[in-house]
C-alpha cells in the first residue's frame, strides 16, 4: 500500500523495484546504488511539484522500462461498500499500443491504496488488444460495471479510439471480475461506411445520475477518416469530432454486458458541433463535462479549437441540447480562455461549482499546429454559482492558479501537462480533485476553503 506523500520514499514496490533498477544500471554502465538514488530522487522531487495531498500511484521507472509510465483518464469514485475506488488507463506511454484498464481500492478515504490490478487490455505491447478509457457504473445492488473502448485490431481514426464498447463487472467490490462482454452500440453517420470498422468514441468523465436515477454521460465521437471534413493542419487537434450523449437504461437491473440498453441523444445530424478557429465547417467539439443544476437542467462544458471554453444546456434530462456557445464569466462577459484541452466542471459539497482550465497560452497561438500541448499548464480554477434567470445559468469568478510543475517534463514522452483528465469527489464534505500529473503520477489535491477564499462570482 501507499501511505500519503511519505510513500514516495518508503514504498519499494512503487519506487525502488530492484529488477528495474538493475536493468537500467546495466544499460547505462553505472553502479546500482547510483541508479537507485537517481530514480528515487527524481520521483521524490517531481511528485512534490503540484503540492498534492494524496498519492494513488507512482510509476516504477521514468523511461518506460517498467511499462507503467502512462497513467491517465483517472476516475475516482465512491464504491458501494463505502470504500474509495478508481479506474484508469495505464500504458508504457499514451498511444504506445499497450493501453490497459487498471482498478484499485482504498479503505481509508484515499490515504492508502491496494496494489492495482489489470481488468482489461494489454499486459504489454504485442500481447493482446489494448483497452482504453474505462469508466464506472454502479447498480443499486452494488454491482460495479467498468465500460471501456476495446480495440479489435482494426483502426479507423486511431487504435486507442476505434473500438467496441466492452464491459466487465464485479459483484464482490473489485476482488474478482467477470468475463468481458460487448454492449451493443448504434452506428452513426459519422462512422466508417464499412461496418468492419467500429465507432471512434471516448467517454472521459464519470457518468452522472439523471433526474430519474439513470446513468447519463456525454462522449466524443471522432468522425471517421472516410467521411470527415478535411483537417486544416496535420495534427490530432485538427481532426473532426462531435459531441453526443448516452443514457444507460437498465444498469440497476444488473444486466449482462450484452443486455445493457442505451438510448442515444444529440446523435447523427443532431450531434453538437463547434467550428475550428481556422475553418468553421470543421467541427472540433469534444470532451463534455456535465453537472446538474438546482432547477433540474443539465449544464455541460465543451473543449474546442477556438481558444476558449464552450457550453450547452439541456432542459429535458439530456434528450435535447441548445446549440453550443462560448462560455463567459457572466452573461455578455469575457470568455473563459482555454487551449484544446479538457475543461471539466464539478459540483462541490456546498453546491457551488469548480471549473478547471488553462488560460495561459505561453506565447503560442491556439491555432498553431505546434502549440496546443505546450499550453496545458499551469492549471487554474474558477468558482461557479447558479444564476437561475441568466442566459448562461452558471457564472464564474476570475481565475486563480491552482498548481503547476514548472514545465519539467517526465516519462517517455516528456510530458508537462497538469490538471487534465481529472475526477472529483466530495466524500464526507471534503472536495478532492484527483489528477494524473503529467499523465504519469496519480495524485489527489484537496480543494480547501483557503484555496477558494476571495473568489467572488459576479452577482449581476
Amino acid at each position: 500500500m501507499i501511505r500519503g506523500m511519505s510513500a514516495v520514499k518508503q514504498n519499494s514496490n512503487q519506487i525502488g523495484r530492484r529488477a528495474v533498477l538493475q536493468s537500467a544500471a546495466v544499460a547505462a554502465g553505472l553502479p546500482l546504488a547510483v541508479r537507485a538514488e537517481d530514480l528515487k530522487t527524481t520521483l521524490d522531487r517531481e511528485i512534490r511539484r503540484s503540492q498534492s495531498d494524496y498519492t494513488v500511484y507512482v510509476p516504477k521507472s521514468v523511461d518506460g522500462s517498467s511499462g507503467d509510465n502512462g497513467n491517465e483518464h483517472f476516475l475516482v469514485f465512491e464504491g458501494p461498500d463505502g470504500s474509495m475506488m478508481t479506474v484508469w488507463t495505464q500504458s508504457t506511454a499514451e498511444g504506445a499500443g499497450d493501453h490497459r484498464i487498471m482498478f484499485s481500492r482504498s479503505a481509508d478515504d484515499g490515504v492508502t491504496w491496494v496494489e492495482p490490478r489489470r481488468i482489461a487490455g494489454s499486459v504489454r505491447k504485442g500481447e493482446g488488444n489494448q483497452a482504453s478509457w474505462g469508466f464506472p457504473l454502479i447498480s443499486k445492488t452494488g454491482r460495479i460495471y467498468v465500460v471501456y473502448n476495446q480495440y479489435q485490431g482494426v483502426a479507423d481514426y486511431h487504435a486507442q479510439v476505434t473500438g467496441t464498447m466492452d464491459c466487465t463487472y464485479s459483484d464482490d467490490y473489485g476482488k474478482t471480475w467477470s468475463k468481458a462482454g460487448t454492449i451493443p452500440m448504434a452506428r452513426s453517420v459519422y462512422d466508417h461506411p464499412d461496418t468492419k470498422y467500429p465507432s471512434n468514441w471516448i467517454v472521459w468523465q464519470r457518468p452522472i445520475r439523471d433526474g430519474q436515477g439513470r446513468w447519463f454521460t456525454g462522449f466524443t465521437r471522432w468522425v471517421s477518416r472516410a467521411v470527415r471534413t478535411a483537417p486544416v493542419v496535420k495534427a490530432p487537434w485538427s481532426d473532426e469530432a462531435v459531441t453526443e450523449f448516452m443514457r444507460f437504461e437498465n444498469i440497476d437491473a444488473n444486466p449482462r454486458p450484452e443486455d445493457i440498453r442505451i438510448s442515444w441523444f444529440a446523435s447523427g445530424e443532431k450531434a453538437l458541433r463547434i467550428g475550428h478557429g481556422m475553418n468553421p465547417h470543421l467541427s472540433i467539439c469534444q470532451e463534455p463535462s456535465l453537472v446538474t443544476l438546482p432547477d433540474g437542467r443539465m449544464f455541460c462544458t465543451l473543449r474546442s479549437m477556438t481558444g476558449y471554453i464552450w457550453y450547452t444546456v439541456s432542459s429535458d434530462g439530456g434528450e435535447n441540447w441548445c446549440a453550443p456557445r462560448p462560455m463567459s464569466r457572466k452573461d455578455f462577459g469575457k470568455p473563459v480562455l482555454q487551449p484544446i484541452f479538457c475543461c471539466p466542471i464539478y459540483q462541490m459539497a456546498d453546491g457551488r461549482y469548480l471549473l478547471i482550465h488553462h488560460p495561459e497560452f505561453n506565447g503560442v497561438a491556439p491555432g498553431n499546429s505546434g502549440g496546443p500541448k505546450s499550453n496545458r499548464r499551469p492549471a487554474y480554477i474558477a468558482l461557479g454559482e447558479f444564476r437561475p434567470k441568466a442566459e448562461q445559468p452558471v457564472w464564474f469568478s476570475e481565475s486563480r492558479l491552482l498548481m503547476d510543475n514548472g514545465g519539467n517534463g517526465i516519462g517517455p514522452l516528456n510530458r508537462v501537462d497538469i490538471g487534465g483528465y481529472t475526477s472529483f469527489t466530495t466524500r464526507k464534505g471534503k472536495n478532492v480533485l484527483w489528477h494524473p500529473e503529467r499523465k504519469f503520477f496519480l495524485l489527489g489535491k484537496t480543494i480547501t476553503p483557503e484555496i477558494l477564499a476571495g473568489l467572488t462570482v459576479p452577482a449581476k
